[in-house]
């Protein structure tokens, strides 16, 4: 009887054994990122709520020459009004690829109840708050004037504007405090704020491009890269290539700066092609409504680097389901710790796609299950770039830049201990943007 005992013993042992060596090789193995089954898709109805405690945020209550006056000045100078207005908070703000600083702003000015799964809270203390979001509208205010400079005295000056900012913000207790560190600044055009970002770099700048900022002002550690607001309709239709009959698709401007040269060259080598439409176009509401049907009719998008790696027409590609070929060595890309752009985009090397006959030879041996792959995933995604959708661009800035937190957290009491030097060294606070080679993919 004892050694029966005994033997169960032995069996209940092994079998607690197998069961705890299960439970820590599958703890051992589980991801710690969240899986693609957790992410909230666009089919998805209802947003969940973030795991962790949301970020709080506080909004300066800017003086309106920083805001709703840069939109009256806007108006004034393209005819919109004729006068000053009594009421500036009543007008309008103005259609342009750089709409992100109006939609966050008015995201943080709706009550927290039509604002369901934000991974941020809106607060009205300073004391209170983790972060501190500034609502400059800095990229309407680069276009008032049309990006030309104004003579002293006359008219609007985004210059101007620019150090009345940073010298309001240096006067305020809260961003002394950390410098600046916990400060949310938007920045998307890649001029926005150029003439003061020496004195806010500290601070998480949103940009669309880093093309215009030097390695000591921005990082893809310290800000946060956003989506340019789409300008073409959103596709409603089906996935699928029976009405899209052209095999590749461009309106833009031909000739750019810098890196955008490749533009031109990109022109002349596929502006024969016949099932290619490629067209000089600029900013107007004709041009777009050429660009939403031609990108809405067509199979591939040609994304070619502008004055900076990145462009708008990136993003209408997206929400068109027209699958992005994109041309730009250096482009940096939003929410890419969640979006594998590789699975609905295709890259390719400048000088490899000027090789003439690459890259539509590459592009017409793509058959039509691979397309119909790649518009599956851009309908997954696409409500990333679209800044109305109550799951779309706003809440995916506000979560990346939450994510800033524990960093700003580190540098601020980082800061309050290091002794004061002068040093040619590289600082460690500031990463370089990516600076690899680019492999050509399908």
């Amino acid at each position: 009887m004892a050694r029966k005992s005994s033997l169960l013993k032995r069996a209940a042992i092994a079998v607690v054994s197998v069961i705890a060596i299960y439970v820590i090789l599958n703890a051992s193995v589980s991801p710690s990122l969240p899986s693609s089954s957790d992410l909230i898709r666009e089919e998805d109805e209802q947003p969940r709520a973030p795991i962790h405690p949301k970020v709080k945020v506080y909004m300066y209550d800017l003086p309106n020459r920083f805001t709703h006056g840069i939109i009256e000045q806007h108006a004034i100078v393209r005819g919109g009004i004729k006068n000053a207005v009594d009421d500036v908070t009543a007008l309008k703000y103005p259609g342009h690829q750089h709409m992100h600083e109006w939609y966050l702003f008015s995201d943080l000015n709706r009550p927290e109840s039509d604002r369901p799964g934000s991974p941020i809270t809106r607060v009205s203390d300073p004391a209170d708050a983790d972060l501190f979001y500034v609502p400059v509208f800095s990229s309407l205010s680069l276009i008032v004037n049309a990006g030309r400079p104004v003579d002293p005295g006359s008219g609007y000056s985004d210059e101007k504007m620019q150090e009345e900012l940073v010298d309001w913000l240096e006067r305020q207790e809260w961003w002394r405090r950390n410098k600046g560190r916990d400060h949310v600044i938007p920045a998307g055009d890649p001029n926005a704020l150029y003439r003061i970002l020496d004195r806010v770099k500290n601070a998480v700048l949103l940009v669309a491009d880093f093309g215009r900022l030097r390695p000591a002002q921005g990082s893809f550690v310290k800000d946060v890269v956003i989506p340019y607001s789409h300008r073409v309709n959103l596709f409603t239709g089906e996935i699928g290539v029976e009405a899209r009959n052209t095999l590749l698709f461009f309106m833009g401007n031909r000739y750019r700066k810098d890196g955008g040269k490749v533009r031109d060259l990109l022109f002349q080598v596929l502006e024969k092609e016949e099932d290619v439409t490629i067209k000089h176009g600029t900013q107007s509401r004709e041009n777009r409504r050429a660009a939403t049907k031609g990108m809405h009719t067509s199979k591939f998008c040609l994304n070619p680097a502008g004055d900076t790696p990145s462009a708008c027409r990136l993003f209408d590609s997206i929400v068109s389901l027209c699958v992005p070929v994109i041309v730009s060595d250096s482009i940096e890309l939003p929410f890419e710790d969640v979006i594998d752009y590789r699975k609905f985009s295709i890259f390719v090397e400048a000088g490899v796609a000027l090789e003439p006959g690459f890259l539509v030879g590459m592009l017409r041996r793509i058959g039509t299950e691979k397309v119909l792959e790649y518009q599956r995933e851009m309908k997954q995604v696409r409500r990333y770039f679209d800044y109305d959708n109550p799951n779309g661009a706003v809440k995916e800035i506000w979560r990346q830049v939450s994510q800033k937190l524990p960093l700003i957290k580190l540098m601020s009491n980082r800061d309050k201990r290091l002794v004061l030097r002068n040093s040619t060294e590289p600082d460690c606070s500031c990463l370089c943007t990516n600076q690899t080679g680019l492999v050509t993919s399908v």
